[in-house]
């Protein structure tokens, strides 16, 4: 299966920080964000991944492809952990390419301008704002790879929920399970989805990560949806449509979410994935401390 990832977006959360440097490209340790979200598609054995890209972001497409004079720059000083570091970058049997929406009209609009290098089958869909934990028994695998193999042993779209507090539902989509109890890794059928609502009008606790695995009746469905708030197409609103056509199922992450879409989000994710990281652990545990 083919994976789109929208990074179109101009990331006005991250401001001044995604001014002129793409959000997806700012780093978390040493890695910028968006390649900690292909390589979670890698290990998941996909192999060709499109980018929904725009204009103001070539860095993106620069950072996955070959820099020759970088290479033998290394080579030539010895630097072979980093040369290898940099060389895998984009394993040689991965395929990224990229299409541009033009204007922002929403994530529904964004994953539809890859309808034609998807050749309008089914596709994998992978937020670039949400990092999942990688620090337990590869879990990008896991979860990933297993709501692909549910998709095609079951034929029911995946689409990977995360428990919240009652004081977080308001910022989510929530699925509503017919008050059923998930345990990590399970997927069970949805009856709709209720985009921010309150706590007490909250189906369940169930908050939608973004990571998604949809059919190709996707795509008629995304050309058909209309233009909502703001005068986006909602990926949402696609997928309640689908929910009429066949079945959607959510699916427990296993492990847990990282939001680097807003500065607090991006401020923890970068301590903890410091703290559990074992190049940095120690030097982080006594800087937090002496701080």
């Amino acid at each position: 299966m083919k994976a789109v990832i929208p990074v179109a977006g101009f990331g006005t959360r991250m401001l001044p920080a995604s001014k002129a440097i793409p959000k997806e490209m700012i780093t978390v340790l040493d890695k910028p964000v968006i390649q900690y979200v292909i390589e979670e598609a890698y290990s998941a054995g996909i192999r060709e991944i499109i980018l929904v890209t725009h204009s103001s972001k070539p860095a993106i497409e620069n950072h996955f492809d070959v820099n020759f004079e970088l290479e033998h720059q290394l080579e030539q000083k010895g630097k072979e952990d980093i040369l290898k570091s940099v060389k895998n970058t984009c394993p040689p049997d991965l395929k990224i390419s990229a299409v541009r929406q033009a204007k922002g009209y929403g994530l529904g609009h964004a994953i539809l301008c890859a309808k034609e290098a998807a050749n309008s089958e089914d596709i994998v869909v992978l937020l670039p704002d949400v990092l999942i934990s990688h620090f337990r028994s590869n879990l990008e695998n896991t979860n990933l790879f297993s709501m692909i193999n549910l998709f095609k042993k079951t034929g029911h779209a995946q689409v990977m929920v995360e428990p919240v507090a009652d004081s977080d539902v308001e910022k989510y989509g929530i699925a509503d399970i017919s008050n059923e109890i998930l345990k990590e890794g399970e997927s069970v059928l949805v009856n709709g989805f209720v985009e921010k609502p309150s706590w007490d009008q909250a189906p369940s606790r169930y908050a939608v990560v973004g990571r998604y695995v949809l059919p190709a009746g996707i795509w008629h469905l995304l050309e058909g949806t209309s233009a909502g708030a703001g005068g986006e197409i909602q990926l949402t609103d696609a997928i309640d449509a689908l929910l009429k056509e066949s079945p959607v199922d959510a699916f427990h992450i296993s492990g847990k979410s990282h939001d680097c879409g807003n500065k607090q989000g991006y401020i923890s994710t970068f301590l903890e994935f410091a703290l559990l990281d074992k190049r940095f652990a120690e030097m982080s545990k006594g800087l937090l401390e002496e701080l």
